[in-house]
């Protein structure tokens, strides 16, 4: 499924804008307002969030949201503008699992060119195990690997970040992923 965000008015003064190449030299078709000749860009967003870790368990929240309710993720969302992006990680993380924790590295850098979004995730070291999920979790839970519903996550994003996460667990250190997902 393709999202459209396309542009079709001036964020400056609300005239429509027309598609074609800016007289800045600019290569790539943009979105240019017909009155003010503002050039608006659209770009990916970005989604943040975190692998919260407990000894050999990982936290797992069950959305109360669309889309996808009822099904499992970590802990993540878009980024908000004036946050850096393991900030905003820090905020979903405690958003929608209530959690206490210590970020750690950068973990899993995935583009998703399709939806328009680049996803990143931390690893976080919890200091407990009691969570106090907002209303975009119905429930928190920590799960071992072979706990995990694989089969109801809620995006590939999760799924191949806890993939990568528990084959570098096994192999005694965690490296930073980045790759693409059709």
């Amino acid at each position: 499924m393709m999202f459209d965000r396309t542009i079709r008015h001036c964020r400056q003064c609300g005239a429509l804008v027309a598609r074609r190449l800016p007289d800045d030299g600019d290569t790539k078709e943009r979105a240019i307002c017909t009155v003010c000749h503002t050039v608006h860009y659209e770009n990916p967003l970005n989604v943040v969030g975190t692998v919260p870790h407990w000894g050999d368990q990982v936290l797992l929240c069950k959305r109360n949201i669309e889309p996808r309710k009822g099904k499992w993720t970590l802990p993540a969302g878009f980024m908000e503008l004036g946050e850096s992006t393991s900030q905003g990680a820090a905020r979903e993380t405690t958003e929608e699992a209530g959690a206490q924790f210590i970020m750690e590295d950068l973990f899993t850098v995935m583009s998703v060119p399709r939806v328009g979004q680049v996803h990143l995730y931390y690893r976080a070291r919890l200091t407990s195990d009691v969570f106090d999920p907002g209303h975009e979790t119905m429930e928190a839970r920590l799960f071992k690997e072979d706990e995990i519903p694989w089969d109801e996550l809620a995006f590939r994003t999760v799924k191949e970040t806890l993939e990568h996460y528990f084959a570098d667990r096994k192999a005694g250190r965690f490296g930073t992923h980045a790759f693409d997902i059709a």
